[in-house]
């Protein structure tokens, strides 16, 4: 099991401190000091099957700064909210948790985090 997480970020202490209640293992990324590769972040996309954008914390001031809410959501532009996202993964919405069989999830909240857990229970 995998867990994306910025340490600073308050669902993702929650999220780890659930792990740990549950006697997960897992490995920590810290992904904000070692970001997703392009590949990567669509491989988590189609195990999650979202967009890019469904999972983009449009909010953040780099957002603003790319301008962001202004890009089409649409295939047409799905490599470039991709592209964005690698390159900025302050973009990335956290913690994104994968568990050994594939199963992932964005865990902000204890539903999704048992989700993953209940995955790596029956891997």
């Amino acid at each position: 099991m995998e867990i994306w997480v910025n340490p600073q970020c308050s669902k993702c202490r929650s999220a780890v401190g659930e792990l740990d209640a549950a006697g997960a293992g897992y490995t920590v990324r810290r992904y904000l000091e070692d970001p997703p590769s392009v590949a990567e972040l669509e491989a988590v996309l189609g195990r999650l099957g979202l967009e890019p954008w469904e999972i983009a914390r449009t909010g953040e001031a780099v957002a603003k700064e790319l301008g962001l809410r202004e890009l089409p959501r649409d295939a047409a532009h799905r490599d470039d909210w991709v592209r964005l996202m690698s390159e900025n993964p302050k973009l990335i919405q956290r913690p994104i948790i994968t568990a050994s069989e594939g199963t992932t999830v964005v865990g902000r909240d204890p539903e999704s985090v048992n989700r993953a857990l209940d995955a790596e229970k029956n891997a």
